[in-house]
């Protein structure tokens, strides 16, 4: 376990709950953060229907803002759900899209790239799991341009805050099924662009057999952070005991543990790693983070740099509520050892 003064957490934690939500819902979690000229913007899940086995068609993505990044308004609607979703990437992409064929837009992950909001989201659909990207330049965050959808399997793409070298980069978590064996152990990749709409040079950033504390996938957290060491970059990492099941409502046995790693990539190369923490920088111990729809779930989402050196780190907590730690710039690149 990572020494507990890398990260504290916030004593208001949860800071966001299904209380806060004014529309049905039975979760509130893996929320998107940035702090836009001053004012931290949110845009998060909530999951609805039966508490054990909510409905996929339900999931909505809702948006919020805050002053002091702990204490937050909520919009009164949400910005994505099952119809909406629907309507907007048919309108933009003319594809066969409709309710029958996409479940849900969830997961969304916020990136601020010259005074523009980068939208990062995960659709399902009857034809797979596909990542899309989308941008808006305006703070309302409800009028999104769509910029790209991948292929199936894809899933948690995260967008770095700045372009490198001229081009845009994202970080990406394939499904490889077949070359893995049928096992779960998935790993990060990186993609890069001009436009944010054609995407390639594709290549591997970690294995999941690098991190010595997972024994099943990894993927990207949030946007990372520049630093002058480099990209100081969060991931999410699982390991599994199915002899120790652990706490959740869904009716089957939950034993996937999941933590947040970190890493740091080079600033000219971001597919380059130059070192890795050893050991988890968070990992479940409150009630909140260890009892909820899936037990022992951390899942970094917002990463933000304050002018004091403070990290904030925003995850979800057991799929079940939206949490904060925080820590200094200092502690964290100090728990960096050379890969």
């Amino acid at each position: 376990m990572a020494p507990t003064s890398l990260l504290q957490r916030c004593a208001a934690n949860p800071i966001l709950q299904e209380s806060d939500i004014p529309w049905d819902c039975m979760s509130v979690f893996n929320a998107g953060i940035a702090k836009w000229d001053g004012e931290y913007v949110m845009l998060f899940r909530t999951d609805s229907g039966p508490k054990a086995t909510p409905d996929a068609r339900l999931t909505r993505v809702g948006l919020a803002r805050s002053q002091d990044g702990i204490k937050w308004d909520v919009d009164p609607e949400p910005v994505f759900d099952q119809k909406i979703a629907c309507e907007w990437l048919k309108d933009q992409y003319h594809e066969r899209f409709g309710e029958k064929e996409i479940f849900r837009i969830y997961d969304p992950r916020i990136t601020l790239i010259d005074g523009e909001a980068y939208f990062c989201f995960a659709f399902d659909t009857i034809h797979g799991v596909r990542g899309g990207i989308a941008k808006c330049s305006s703070k309302c965050l409800r009028k999104w341009e769509l910029l790209s959808l991948s292929l199936p399997e894809n899933r948690n793409m995260v967008m770095f805050p700045e372009r490198i070298n001229g081009k845009l980069y994202r970080l990406d978590r394939p499904f490889p099924i077949y070359s893995k064996g049928w096992q779960e152990m998935f790993d990060i990749w990186i993609s890069e662009s001009v436009d944010g709409k054609y995407w390639g040079e594709s290549r591997l950033v970690l294995g999941a057999e690098e991190v010595p504390f997972t024994n099943g996938k990894i993927g990207p957290g949030a946007p990372p952070l520049k630093t002058d060491k480099g990209w100081l970059t969060t991931f999410h990492a699982v390991h599994i005991d199915k002899e120790n099941p652990l706490q959740g409502w869904e009716p089957k046995s939950w034993c996937k543990e999941y933590v947040s790693g970190l890493m740091l990539l080079d600033l000219n190369d971001p597919s380059r790693v130059i070192g890795i923490s050893k050991q988890p920088l968070l990992r479940a111990e409150a009630p909140y983070e260890i009892e909820g729809f899936r037990g022992s779930v951390i899942f970094p989402g917002g990463f933000l740099l304050e002018e004091d050196g403070t990290v904030k780190m925003y995850y979800g907590a057991a799929d079940t509520v939206v949490a904060l730690a925080e820590g200094t710039l200092e502690s964290l690149l100090s728990a960096i050892e050379p890969i």
